[in-house]
């Protein structure tokens, strides 16, 4: 690799050497010996490489990226390196379900080998539930949580909780608590909620109502702070930060920043990993991920089942199935509320 040397970088001993050195790089731009240099070859591979891993960690959608490292063969080996793809943002390893192919997955288990974590989350959720390669797919997205990839922490929480790719024996609610409480930890607010109804519920951690509550409340106060951030021009009604001492648990009348749901604020968007995936079953087999298999109702997951009745179902009304209850909430929020009507009996499944 070139570094600080040759004609980008002079070397001037004193204020005369400097100005010899400027002046003779003045003539050959201006001269006829700046028509026949490239001065592009001449930039050294680190100061290219930086303006690389710049692009690859702002670049919007991949197309940004590949169009810029597609212009010549020197930026094309420079930015397939291991040094620039291992800071590729989420938008940039956005991969379309319709335009899936196999060397879309060499590109993105590329990338992953670089130890990118949004690479290793993206592609092992692939793998996961499209593929159905259920250990390559948990194993890439371990290596994500090991980086403190709070998305992928929560996506194994939700695997321990429903004993995914395996039996219903298999759900191991301990371990899911306490990925949920990393991921907590690191601000993740599905995980937040999730871990606010464990507590409440003592569904794999010894029951405390009053702290799940105050993970609850977190929860959805990190909710109406993202939208506020990336809508500043957002109006908040006041009835949504006044509290009423006399309000009663599960009163959905009162603030709602202590309801079980949150403040119903736009859902936000959702990871391109669970994109793909929501196309992916939409477009390949009409929403049915297999037989006797259902998908998780909340638009914004794209989890399938991986066996039967893997997902509960609304308690009230039977009608749709949850992975986890973050996703109920953020369900309740865009559409179910307005649906959600009692029924008797189903026939069979589990109620949440």
């Amino acid at each position: 690799m070139r570094t600080r040397r040759g004609l980008c970088y002079p070397k001037a001993t004193n204020d005369d050497e400097s100005c010899r050195l400027l002046k003779k790089r003045k003539v050959e731009l201006d001269g006829d010996f700046a028509g026949r240099r490239d001065f592009f070859d001449s930039l050294p591979d680190d100061l290219v490489l930086s303006l690389l891993c710049k692009l690859s960690s702002t670049a919007g959608c991949s197309s940004d990226f590949l169009s810029a490292v597609m212009t010549c063969k020197r930026l094309n080996g420079l930015g397939m390196s291991s040094i620039v793809l291992s800071k590729a943002s989420r938008r940039m390893l956005a991969v379309k379900a319709k335009s899936w192919s196999e060397s879309s997955h060499r590109f993105l288990k590329r990338v992953a080998d670089t130890g990118n974590a949004e690479a290793c989350f993206t592609l092992g959720m692939i793998r996961f539930y499209c593929l159905q390669n259920r250990g390559s797919g948990a194993s890439l997205m371990a290596k994500a949580a090991i980086a403190s990839h709070a998305p992928a922490l929560y996506s194994l929480a939700v695997v321990q909780f429903n004993g995914s790719g395996g039996t219903k024996s298999d759900k191991d609610l301990r371990a899911g608590v306490a990925l949920c409480a990393r991921a907590a930890f690191l601000g993740q607010i599905d995980a937040l909620r999730e871990l606010g109804h464990c507590l409440q519920d003592g569904y794999g951690v010894k029951k405390n109502i009053a702290e799940g509550r105050r993970f609850l409340i977190q929860a959805n106060a990190r909710e109406l702070a993202a939208v506020l951030v990336s809508c500043p021009a957002a109006v908040v009604p006041p009835s949504w930060l006044a509290w009423s001492p006399n309000r009663v648990a599960g009163d959905a009348t009162g603030c709602p920043l202590l309801s079980d749901f949150g403040c119903n604020v736009p859902s936000p968007e959702p990871h391109p990993a669970n994109q793909f995936l929501s196309d992916w079953f939409a477009d390949r087999t009409g929403n049915v991920p297999g037989p006797g298999l259902r998908l998780c109702s909340h638009t914004g997951c794209g989890r399938p089942e991986t066996r039967r009745h893997e997902f509960r179902r609304c308690s009230v009304c039977g009608a749709v199935n949850y992975c986890s209850r973050a996703c109920q909430a953020l369900d309740w929020k865009l559409r179910h509320k307005a649906e959600c009507a009692p029924v008797e009996r189903w026939a069979d499944g589990e109620g949440l």
